[in-house]
């Protein structure tokens, strides 16, 4: 059986948002270092079995703000869902951090809902009950 790894986005700022999402989700620092060939940063944040990929090039400045129209562009990444124990602490984590979360639902399998973060990478998070 397969199983996801990793994904790897781009951020203004890789160090602030692996500690953002350290303290948000228990995760650790895996690695951290310069990126390929040297053209930027990359901080590995997540669990034992599987991270995000944090990435900022040489000059964050030139990264391109969010666009709204994520689902309708082709190779486009429209959310990373992360499954936590306790939605409503998470929750409550997420609003004091400053984040506005949306989209709530709560359907088989279980409840959801997302959140935008300062780079524009929407998080679905979930509890499966």
């Amino acid at each position: 059986m397969a199983q996801l790894e990793h994904v790897n986005i781009t951020v203004a700022d890789p160090k602030k948002t692996a500690a953002r999402l350290s303290e948000l989700f228990g995760w650790h620092t895996r690695w951290e270092g310069s990126a390929m060939g040297g053209a930027g940063y990359t901080v590995h944040v997540g669990s034992d079995d599987s991270y995000v990929a944090v990435y900022s090039g040489s000059d964050p400045d030139q990264t391109v703000p969010r666009s709204d129209a994520s689902y309708a562009t082709r190779g486009a990444l429209n959310h990373i869902g992360v499954v936590v124990e306790d939605i409503d602490a998470t929750e409550k984590k997420v609003r004091e951090m400053g984040y506005d979360p949306h989209s709530h639902a709560d359907y088989e399998p279980g409840r959801r809902f997302y959140f935008y973060d300062e780079d524009g990478v929407e998080f679905e998070v979930v509890c499966y009950d």
